[in-house]
């Protein structure tokens, strides 16, 4: 079943329900509209109308009149459930295939795929995570973090760093300060990032409610920024970026700090610092390992092929890593 606009509320309750992220919620479906992306979300119900699975996948436009279908973290159960409509989808839009991210434990993957095979290449959203638990005491969060991590965190308030979040008022400006500092990142750390439109669609789609922009300054200049998405009981640390002027005063630290201790008071009980990797990102890996929390793993990303031989074409032209299943 395709929803309607109506049914937005219900959306987000089954994930809550179903214990699904921030990336199959309604608003990410509207994010994804707003840069021009085709969307579908469908549900599967029980006899006693209770949404037991559902997804949220979004078009990717192919040269050649092709495309994929992309389903970021999800479908939250089984594929199986939206195989048969979700192929018959394909056929209209001319997709060879069907991009999927589980959630579920990887012991429980094979159970999980349909029985044809599947093809697990490199990531999209990274696998590995570190959630911090934010239901213990301020003075507890910070007894679990790395000493250096809590001397840096006081450093920055000796030197009287002060950390913001965006108004109404000042969003048109922040955005500009934040991809300003992007900029300097992206040439200092060597990484690739979206375009700026990209962030503006995301931030202006999303402010205030599911998302907000954090800085840290001194003397009104900015040394570092955050972007936070708020979903269920979970705050997650989406993007961040640093100027490449006084890093020796430590604003990062204080920054995710101050942001910990808002999204405990606003009643989330996780922080989510979304993507680590010892060899991809060795600094920003230690950096978030620092802060304390637990390591947690996703199972990778996986390709369902509707289009054998396009998919080959494909997966060639792209360089593309695999394995079968």
């Amino acid at each position: 079943m395709i929803l309607n606009e109506q049914s937005k509320e219900n959306w987000n309750n089954a994930l809550l329900n179903l214990e699904s992220e921030f990336l199959q919620s309604w608003e990410w479906g509207e994010f994804q509209k707003s840069l021009g992306n085709q969307i579908w979300r469908l549900e599967q119900i029980s006899p006693n109308k209770e949404i037991t699975n559902l997804v949220f996948f979004y078009q990717h436009k192919l040269p050649l009149k092709f495309s994929f279908f992309y389903s970021p973290r999800g479908p939250i159960k089984k594929p199986e459930d939206f195989l048969e409509t979700i192929k018959k989808i394909s056929e209209k839009e001319n997709a060879i295939f069907w991009r999927i991210e589980p959630i579920i434990k990887e012991e429980n993957l094979f159970s999980y795929f349909p029985s044809k095979k599947i093809i697990h290449i490199n990531d999209v959203q990274p696998s590995q995570t570190i959630i911090l638990d934010l239901t213990p005491t301020e003075n507890e969060l910070l007894k679990k973090m790395r000493p250096k991590t809590r001397y840096n965190i006081r450093l920055a308030e000796r030197h009287q760093i002060k950390i913001r979040k965006s108004k109404v008022e000042t969003l048109e400006k922040d955005i500009k300060i934040f991809l300003s500092l992007l900029q300097q990142t992206t040439k200092r750390d060597k990484f690739r990032a979206w375009t700026d439109n990209y962030y503006k669609k995301l931030i202006k789609t999303l402010f205030p409610n599911f998302l907000n922009l954090y800085f840290a300054e001194i003397n009104e200049e900015p040394l570092a920024a955050n972007i936070i998405i708020f979903f269920q009981n979970r705050a997650t640390y989406l993007y961040g970026a640093s100027s490449d002027n006084k890093k020796n005063l430590m604003a990062p630290y204080l920054l995710h700090f101050y942001i910990i201790k808002e999204a405990k008071n606003m009643g989330c009980k996780e922080y989510d610092f979304w993507g680590i990797d010892e060899k991809k990102w060795p600094g920003i890996t230690r950096f978030k390992k620092g802060f304390g929390g637990k390591i947690v793993e996703y199972p990778g990303t996986f390709d369902i092929i509707f289009n054998k031989k396009w998919y080959q074409m494909y997966t060639w032209t792209k360089g593309i890593k695999k394995s079968i299943l």
